[in-house]
């Protein structure tokens, strides 16, 4: 099958999704599809694609600096520590998505997120234990969730987890480089094979 693609303003080629606005060509080249293992990064990435429920990564994206500033930089620890006094605050707040069940949601994930740091060392120890089986995978762009994002999302939920459908956990790992999903033909789909066949995982 043959994956959308678009050549940049740079004459690069890349995945069709980037040409959509000037914001997506920067996070697609250096952001999506890299592998992570840094926890800070990982868990924003998890609360903002659970903010993206319903709506757009366009919408998202714009207002990234604003979570930041909302969610002390996404340091679980210091989120965990929110209350709903800080809830209240944020429901007010023009910047982000003011959502309440969200927002309680980034709080009791945070705390959630230090459980699994206690049983597994880091969280990103237990998230790439999730990382997708080749056979699980059909080609890149094809498919919205996968196995190993519907185990997950079950286990974290199990966990108490909230806004981890398998949608919003196969978006993260395709985000975070657990698959390589750049299109054949998109500059970036060596590049990140090369980064994840030599990452050391967690």
């Amino acid at each position: 099958m043959t994956q959308p693609l678009a050549h940049g303003p740079d004459g690069q080629t890349r995945c069709a999704w980037a040409a959509q606005t000037d914001d997506f060509i920067p996070y697609h080249d250096e952001e999506w599809g890299w592998p992570v293992t840094d926890d800070r990064h990982l868990f924003e990435k998890l609360c903002l694609e659970s903010f993206q429920s319903g709506l757009s990564w366009r919408t998202i994206l714009a207002k990234r600096e604003n979570f930041r500033s909302a969610f002390h930089n996404f340091d679980l620890h210091a989120v965990a520590k929110m209350d709903e006094a800080d809830v209240e605050r944020l429901l007010q707040d023009a910047g982000i998505i003011r959502h309440r069940g969200k927002i309680e949601a980034v709080i009791n994930n945070a705390a959630r997120a230090q459980a699994l740091v206690a049983e597994h060392g880091t969280l990103a120890a237990y998230v790439w234990s999730w990382e997708p089986r080749e056979d699980e995978l059909g080609a890149p762009q094809s498919q919205t969730t996968s196995a190993s994002a519907i185990a997950m999302s079950k286990d974290l939920k199990k966990r108490g987890w909230k806004f981890v459908g398998p949608t919003t956990v196969f978006a993260f790992m395709q985000s975070m480089g657990l698959l390589n999903d750049h299109a054949e033909g998109c500059c970036l789909r060596a590049p990140v094979d090369k980064a994840r066949a030599t990452l050391i995982r967690p």
